[in-house]
């Protein structure tokens, strides 16, 4: 029976072959379709047999397919394989490693960080050259020359009381000896602090005790303006009724005690006073520190 199929569609194939090229394939893969499927037939229903091919299209080809561009050799390609993926799904865990934390902020090595400045001595005096001052009026000179030499500054009265405007009336305030001094010293740390009134207050005091621990302790002396009578802690007695100026050069007990270095009187060039003592002195005036 299979025989017979053969030989017909072999007449089929030859009435085409004058028909266009296209055409002809078309009509020929129908007919392959048809023979496929008629020997399919034939042997009957094998597991591994080729299936028949749906052929609803090829069946037409006598008419529709003629009148079809080339295109048309396409309707019977085969379609994407639908066949599952083979491909073995990820067996990788997911990662059970935790986040890395942020850094931490690194810890400050105490070997490496600044020191705090040093406490100031106690006590603390400073070396200087004293000298007296050379007439009555140059007590302002006289002083500010004495607080220099303790900064190796050289000055002599004569070149201080211009600068200073010393006459014979003596140097106006301690306005003018910061101001000479800061001529003098690198850096211009001196200010003026003026103690207005009759008597200082107790931050006043307290003022003059940490500027002088602070001048002295920077090798620097301070120039006081005083007016009045005071007593030294060995009980002398020192009287400036006009105003006068001296240098303090040291001091003792944390700025408690300081000491004077006096031009009025190379007798008494040097004496211990307390700062209470020294402040009530610089009432109504001032200092250089």
């Amino acid at each position: 029976m299979e025989e017979p199929v053969k030989h017909r569609l072999k007449r089929q194939l030859r009435r085409l072959t004058p028909e266009r090229p296209y055409q002809l394939a078309a009509a020929s893969a129908a007919v392959l379709v048809l023979a496929t499927g008629a020997g399919a037939l034939a042997v009957g229903g094998d597991e591994d047999s080729i299936s028949p091919v749906p052929v609803t299209a090829a069946s037409e080809a006598g008419s529709d397919l003629a009148d079809s561009g080339p295109e048309a050799v396409a309707v019977n390609a085969a379609p994407p394989s639908a066949e599952p993926s083979t491909a073995e799904p990820s067996t990788a865990e997911p990662s059970a490693e935790p986040l890395s934390a942020e850094p931490s902020a690194p810890t400050a090595d105490p070997d490496l960080t600044e020191e705090a400045a040093p406490e100031p001595p106690t006590s603390k005096v400073l070396e200087y050259d004293y000298q007296a001052q050379i007439n009555f009026y140059y007590c302002g000179p006289a002083a500010v020359r004495n607080a220099l030499s303790a900064t190796g500054v050289a000055r002599t009265q004569d070149e201080l009381a211009g600068p200073l405007g010393t006459d014979q009336f003596g140097t106006d305030s301690a306005e003018d000896t910061t101001r000479v001094l800061n001529a003098e010293v690198a850096g211009e740390p001196y200010q003026t602090r003026m103690i207005s009134g009759g008597s200082a207050t107790p931050a006043q005091m307290d003022q003059l005790q940490a500027d002088v621990v602070k001048a002295i302790s920077e090798d620097r002396s301070v120039v006081v303006n005083i007016a009045g009578s005071a007593t030294d802690t060995a009980g002398g007695w020192h009287s400036f009724p006009g105003g006068h100026y001296v240098a303090v050069v040291g001091y003792d007990d944390d700025g408690r005690l300081v000491q004077i270095a006096d031009s009025a009187n190379p007798a008494t060039s040097s004496y211990w006073m307390t700062t209470i003592a020294l402040a009530n002195w610089a009432a109504t005036r001032g200092y250089s520190a």
